[in-house]
Parts: structure tokens; sequence; C-alpha cells
């Protein structure tokens, strides 16, 4: 150990009294704390990984001297505590420590002896099994007796005939103050977990005995339920001693905190070490537990603490608690405290076992510090010791941690050639190494080995996935399952699809489709599900291409296509723009007589309104209002109200909006624009208002377009104070853009506001927007209806200054106003300019000319624009003719306008 042993200096800063350590009970590195029983705990896993330090509780703390634990009294069965015996000679054997005092063994031959004495006597009868022979005993047999039967029956026959003699004992007066026959009992109600007929009798015993009653019966019920790993119960009868004012023992406290460390179960075991502190007990593996649960944890500041209490307590280290010490340091990463803990171990007397070793091994490695594990292991012969298996293990994971894959693979070839088994861990770093490194021979090496020491198929597989996506060689896989191993996969339906979405995932299309082509199980349910993940997987990678190949190749049923694929491809075709494939699915569907969802509709729906046919989106909606089932989402909702407003379908849009109100759907913010937006037609202003009015006071934001449309509807209604605080709203919240100007300057426009027109356009101009056509138009038409000709005048030269190139609107405001002043002239000029310009008239242009031309009494040229317009392929409206009439009529050709006028009805205007 000479390796290990670090400079006195080094080891005089965390020791005192050195030469003293050996008999004072606690002196290690590390800095101690006062324990504070309110903070949670935690403990290792690392001791588990070494058999050689599992010391039971009841091993290192029970004795046969204990009056409390005697063999005949005490807490565990003849058989019983040969069995811990030999377990803790084998155990300490193994960690080279001292023989633990044995069991006295006249014992075994004393119990033969009184037992043959017993049925000399006649006490016993036999029937198939032992029992009692009632017609002998009697009232006059000694406690002592009444206890050797009690025992015998309960060593040899069913435990009914043991409960039986233990009512005969309590009818004949046999159980005053006999604790002995109480805990006989208690282990039969023990294996029975009859547990609340025991906590009866520890009531019974609790007023017959007073405060002659010890711990013995407790510690048999903790030790049952120790047995079965019941914390709870052992928790449980723990408290009742304390409840009951019986004091515990090193053996109670030794069992409980080793469940408490079983379970990891912090405050319990927090509870019961505080206990066990107040009364003064000294348990050896109680201190263990603790520092192991907050070591487990990772609250290595409450291990330290624990730590400083074994010094203040203390307490005479055993190998077990040095073993604890020597992991709790590791773990924290404080391996120079680590090592120099295991000087003073050496120096304490104790050996040093290659445990302690593979602790310090294990914590180099997971600090990625294998220079010093090198060392270590370099250094375990010269303390004369071997290797085991544990050490070659924590080598491999180790030098994997850092990626020395030539390292870690001599160290897992040593432990082969050794005769040792790999671990699953061992295996796993293994893999990942030579996915990295790009060994597929050596990883299908690796694959057999994991198959001989009983790795199941599915969780090797798992491994080997996430180790060849991470390196971004899943291609690999293929040339890797082989075998049995692709076999398994052929036959395993999870397997396979883990695998094939796999493939799917990494574009590996082909791969999966010829995976499940070689597939040999059959559950056609579990198939399509598959075939839809693999589906779905491919459209959210954005591979529709993958979608459509995998979806062409997979099994189908022409008289009952699958719902939920069909929808899927659906959509897919209607990204792709292949609206012909996505119908064929749809009238497949239809004819198959499957009936739709929601969603089906929903995308069947959007596919129509995709394509622009709408007329066909309209028949699918009115397909399912027929099915009394199908209550639309609010998607499907929001689909409705945009269709219904594009087809201009005020009457379904009205009926849909009170639909919506009744459905009981959760509105939200994009409902809410939604249905302003597409309703503002359709429902009266009150009712608009009262929408708008509620989406703010439930906190929704409306966006730019609501606003506008509001204002529109506002404008329209001449609601212009509405309409001015609603712009006013829009502006302090950064939301107006130019149609918000538009809609605003056009309301004040129609009420002939000129004054707020200038301002606004000012406050346009202000926000950075330049004058639109459309302002300008607005400012136009207000002056010249108002005969404000000088200004409109005016606002056209300041169009043409501007750039601003007028539009149809612009030079129908102007053929509308000379044409009501009939200024016949300047309405020629303007229709010269507009045809010149190439835009030519509109149906307002021509309305607003035969308008003109009846004011100017030209009726031949005002008849002569119908038949303009149909050879311009314009055709005339009602208001064509109604202007053409009035243009007669003004110039008495009252039978010419009875001639239109029958024209009219025949075309139904």
């Amino acid at each position: 150990m000479a390796s290990f042993r670090l400079p006195p200096t080094s080891l005089d800063s965390f020791y005192s009294n050195k030469s003293n350590f050996s008999t004072n009970p606690l002196h290690f590195p590390g800095n101690s704390t006062l324990f504070s029983i309110s903070s949670c705990i935690h403990f290792i896993t690392s001791l588990s990984r070494f058999s050689a330090v599992k010391v039971s509780r009841i091993e290192t703390e029970l004795s046969e001297n204990d009056p409390f634990l005697s063999t005949s009294e005490g807490l565990v069965s003849e058989n019983e505590q040969k069995d811990l015996d030999f377990e803790h000679e084998r155990k300490i054997k193994y960690k080279g420590a001292k023989k633990g005092t044995k069991r006295e063994v006249g014992f075994k031959f004393s119990c033969k002896r009184k037992g043959s004495r017993l049925e000399r006597e006649g006490f016993f009868v036999y029937d198939g099994e032992l029992d009692v022979n009632y017609s002998v005993v009697g009232s006059n047999m000694s406690l002592e007796q009444c206890n050797d039967v009690l025992k015998r029956l309960e060593k040899g026959t069913s435990d009914d005939k043991t409960l039986r003699f233990f009512e005969w004992m309590r009818s004949n007066g046999k159980l005053e103050k006999n604790v002995s026959a109480f805990n006989v009992v208690f282990r039969v109600l023990g294996r029975r977990e009859d547990w609340d007929t025991a906590e009866r009798m520890i009531r019974e015993m609790r007023e017959s005995f007073g405060s002659e009653l010890d711990c013995r019966v407790f510690n048999t019920l903790i030790y049952s339920c120790s047995k079965r790993g019941s914390v709870e119960l052992s928790g449980k009868w723990f408290r009742m001693m304390l409840e009951l004012g019986v004091q515990p023992n090193v053996a109670t406290f030794g069992m409980v905190m080793g469940l408490y460390q079983k379970g990891w179960n912090v405050e319990e075991a927090e509870f019961s070490f505080s206990q066990m502190r107040s009364f003064g007990i000294i348990c050896q593996s109680a201190y263990s537990a603790m520092i192991t649960i907050y070591t487990r944890l990772s609250l290595y500041d409450k291990a330290e603490e624990v730590i400083g209490l074994m010094r203040d307590d203390k307490v005479v280290l055993n190998l077990e608690n040095w073993l604890v010490l020597l992991n709790a340091y590791s773990q924290q990463g404080k391996l120079e405290k680590a090592e120099q803990l295991l000087v003073s171990m050496q120096e304490a007397k104790f050996s040093p076992t290659i445990v302690a070793y593979n602790i310090l091994i294990t914590g180099y490695g997971k600090a990625s510090n294998m220079v010093a594990a090198q060392r270590l292991f370099s250094g375990i012969q010269n303390a004369g010791l071997e290797p085991d298996d544990t050490t070659y293990r924590s080598m491999i994971e180790g030098w994997g941690r850092v990626g020395n894959y030539k390292e870690a693979e001599w160290y897992y070839k040593e432990l082969k050639r050794l005769g040792f088994k790999p671990n699953s861990p061992n295996l796993y770093t293994l893999i990942n190494l030579q996915a990295e490194h790009g060994d597929e021979e050596g990883a299908c090496r690796t694959l057999d080995d994991m198959l001989k020491i009983g790795c199941q198929y599915s969780s090797i597989l798992g491994t080997l996935l996430k180790a060849y996506e991470k390196v971004g060689r899943i291609d690999k896989i293929p040339f890797l399952l082989k075998g049995s191993f692709y076999q398994h996969v052929t036959v395993n339906q999870n397997s396979c699809s883990i695998l094939v979405i796999a493939y799917v995932k990494n574009l590996l299309v082909d791969e999966a489709i010829k995976l499940l082509g070689d597939k040999k199980w059959n559950d056609p349910v579990f198939e399509d599900n598959l075939y839809h993940l693999l589906i779905c997987s491919c459209k959210e990678l954005g591979h529709l291409d993958s979608a459509v190949k995998i979806y062409s190749l997979m099994p189908k049923s022409d008289d009952r296509p699958n719902l939920h694929i069909s929808c899927t491809m659906i959509d897919i075709y209607t990204t792709m723009g292949q609206f012909n494939e996505g119908e064929k699915l749809y009238m497949k569907l239809k004819s198959s007589g499957i009936g739709l969802d929601v969603i089906a509709f929903s995308i069947v729906v959007r596919m129509y309104v995709k394509a622009g046919s709408l007329k066909d989106a309209c028949s699918v909606l009115e397909t399912m209002e027929k099915e009394k089932d199908i209550v639309p989402d609010i998607y499907l909702f929001r689909d409705m109200l945009r269709i219904y407003q594009k087809c201009g379908m005020m009457d379904k849009l009205n009926d849909l909006y009170f639909k919506i109100l009744k459905s009981g759907v959760v509105w939200d913010q994009e409902l809410y624009n939604c249905l302003i937006n597409c309703c503002a037609r359709a429902l009266p202003v009150g009712e608009l208002s009262r929408l708008f009015n509620e989406m703010l006071q439930r906190g929704f934001d409306p966006n730019t377009i609501t606003f506008n449309v509001m204002l529109d509807v506002y404008a329209k209604a001449k609601l212009f104070n509405k309409a001015r605080e609603l712009f006013m709203m829009a502006r302090k919240r950064g939301l107006v853009d130019v149609i918000s100007y538009n809609t605003i300057i056009a309301a004040y426009g129609r009420k002939r506001d000129f004054k707020n027109m200038a301002s606004t356009i000012h406050t346009m101009q202000f926000d950075g927007f330049s004058v639109s056509l459309e302002a300008y138009n607005c400012v136009l038409d207000a002056n010249g209806k108002e005969g404000q000709m000088e200004s409109f005048r005016s606002v056209l030269q300041r169009m043409k200054n501007s750039s601003c190139t007028a539009d149809h609107y612009t030079y129908n405001i102007m053929m509308n106003i000379y044409g009501e002043l009939g200024w016949i002239d300047e309405v020629a000029g303007v229709l010269t300019e507009l045809r010149e310009c190439g835009l030519g008239p509109d149906l307002c242009s021509y309305n607003t000319l035969i308008k003109a031309y009846g004011i100017a009494g030209m009726v031949e040229d005002a008849v002569g624009l119908v038949k303009e317009m149909r050879q311009n392929g314009v055709e005339p409206d009602k208001i064509t003719y109604t202007n053409l009439i009035t243009t007669l009529q003004k110039n008495d050709k009252y039978l010419e306008a009875v001639k239109w006028s029958l024209w009219m009805k025949q075309r139904g205007l």
C-alpha cells in the first residue's frame, strides 16, 4: 500500500491524534457539521454493485449474548438464525475481517434432545403432521414445557396448530409475563401477514405486561416485515414502539435503517436516525445507511454532517463504515480525500479490500481521470490483491466515458479472458464506441456477447439504434442485424415497428419497406397503425414523396379503406398540389360507406378550398350538415366562415353564427376575429358591436383587419363618433395601416367633414404613410359632390404632382361629377383619357356615362353605350337599365322606356 500512502503532512491536515486512530472512534477527512433532521436524504447505488460489502443490518448488530435476542426468546427462529450466521461468516471471510461470534453449536442438539423428551412424554401425536396430544397436556405443565411445545409446533407443523396451542396456553394461564410465547406467535402472524391480529396482541401485552413490555416482540415483527421488504409496515411497528414507550435496541435500528436504505425513504430514515441518537444508541450500520442515502440523493453536505456526527458520537468504525465513507467521498468527486481515507483505513488495522480499490477506480472513471484510475489498477497487485470482475467493468466504463475505444476494448478482452462475464453497461459502452469508431465487425461480436449474457433482443435493438443514430450512421444497422437477430425483428411486431420507424426517420425508406415485406407477424390493426405512423412521420419531416411511396406499397383493402390513413394522404396530396389524387381518395371513402369524422371533413374541405373549388367545399359542408352526430370543432367553424364569406352566402353566415353560439365551443381570439371579419355584412351593426366589445372585455386583441372591418361597419352605418373612437384605439395599439386611414377618410368624406379629412391625411403622412390613391379618391368625391370645384381641381393637381396614377374609380368620380353638372365635354375628355391610358370603361363607367348622357339629353348616345358594353364583354346590370330608362323618360321617350322596362322584367332584374 505504499503507493497509496500520502505524505504525513498531507494526512495531518485531515486528522488529529493520528497515533490513537485505531482506538479513537472516528478521524477522517472532511469537516463535520450539525445534523438537521428537517432536510431530505439520499443514498448511493455504487455499493449495490459490490456484493462483498452488503452487510446485513442484523448481521452487523445482533449478538447471541444480547438479552433481547437470546436464542430461545429472541428475534429470529433457529433456522433463520443459522442462515444469518452462515451468511455473516461467509461475508466477513470475503472481506478479510475476523470471524464474528458464531452460534453456540450445542443449541442445535439441545433442541433435538428437548424434542425427543417431549415426544417420550407423549405430548405429540402424528396424524399426517405433528400435533399436540391434548389428552395428555394439562394445566400442570411447566411454563418451560409449554414454550418448548409451542416452539416445536411453530417449526414442524402448520400455523393453525401453533395458534391453537397458543390459545390453549392462554386458557390455562400460561401466557402471563411469557414474552417467549408471544414471540413465537408473532413469527407465525408475520408469516401469515396477519398484522391486525398482531397489533391487537401488542395492545393486549401492553395491558398485561405494563412497563415490562420490551422491544423483543416488535423486533420479531419488524424482522418479518424486513424479510418481505415492507418499509411501511416496519415503520408502523417502529412508531408503535415509541408510542407505547418501548425503547428500541441496536437490532431495531439496524433493521429499520436497512429497510429505509433499500427504499430510499428519506423522511423515515431521518426520523429513525434522530431517535437512535436521542436514546444514546450506537448502531454502526445506521450511520452507514444514513450516509449512503444522502450520497445516493446527491445531498453531499448532509452526508458530511452525518460523518461529523460519527466523530461526535465516538463511533468505532467497522469495515462497512469505512467503505461507505470511501464511497461517499468518491461519489462527490473528492477523490484525494478518498485516497487519504484509504490510508487511514489501513492505519486503523483494516486490510485494504478489492472493494475499496473498485470504489476509487469507479470514482476516477466518473470523473474522467483515467490516469489516476490506471495508477490504482496497477497498484492492486502491489497491495496483495487481484482485480475482480467489478474492477475490469469499472475500467471499461471509465475508458468508455473518455471515448478511448482501444483501452476499453483491451480491458473488455481481459475481462472475458479471465472468465468473467461483462455486464450490460459494459456492452452498451462498447456498442457506443464501436458505432463512433466505425467498427461494425466488433459491434457484431458485441451483439453476440449481449445475447450470451441474456440481454433481451428489444433492449439490444434500442441500444443499437440509439448509438448509431447519435453518430448519424443508422445506415449501418442493416449490416449488423443478421441471423437470429433479424429473425427476431421479423417475428416480433414491437421490434419491427421500432426499427422501421427509425429507418423512416433517417430517410432509409427502402430498408423500411424491405423489412415490412419480410415480416412474419400478422396483426392487421397493428399494421395499419404502423403504416399510419410511418406516413405521419414522413409528413412531419417534410418527406412527402416518401409518404406517397410507403402508401403506394402498403397492403390495402379496396372495400374498407383505413379512414385515418386516407385522410392523412388527402392532406399530403393537398400539400403537394395533387388535388385529383386527394379527391380520388375522398370518393373512395364516400363509396365505401365509412362515416367521416370532423377531422376527415375538415381535411376534405381544406383540400377543395386550396384547389380553388369553393363550390365543392360547400357541397362537402352540406353533406356534413346532414350527419346529426357531427359537431364541427373550432377549426372547422373558422373554415366554414371563410368559405361562406368568399362565396357571398350571407344567409349561411347568419345561420352559422347562431349555430356557433349554441355549440358550446370555447371561443378564442382567432374565432372572434374570424367571426367579425367574415360576418360584417351578414350581421346587424349592433350584434357586431356587441361581439367586438365582448372580445375586448375577455382580454382578446383584435387584429388590424378586425379594426378595419369595424371602422367600415361604423362608417357605413354613419356612426362617425364610434368610428373615430375605434380609429384612435387602433392607432394607440399600433394596429392602423393604410386601409385604416382610407376607411376613416372615407367616413369623413361621407359626412363632408373636410376639416377632419385634412387632419387625418396630415396624421397619415406624419405616421409615415404616403397619401394613397384611395384617400385622394375619397377627397375628390367629397369635394365634387359638395360642389367645391376649385378644391376638386386642386386635388386632381395634387394627385398628378404626387405621381399617383388614377384608376377606374378616379375616372368614374370625375365623369360622375362632370355629368351631374352637365359638363358633357369634360365627360368626353375623361372618357378619352380613360381609353388612352389602356383601362377602358368598366361597368361603373358605363353606368355613369349613361346617366351623364341622360342629363345632357344625348339619348341616342346613351342607348349606343348599352350596345357597346355588350360588344366589349361588359354585362349590363340593373343600374345600367335603370339609368337608361330614366334617361329615356327625362327626354320624353316613354315608349322606348317601357320597352326597356319590359326587357328588365324578362331578364329578372
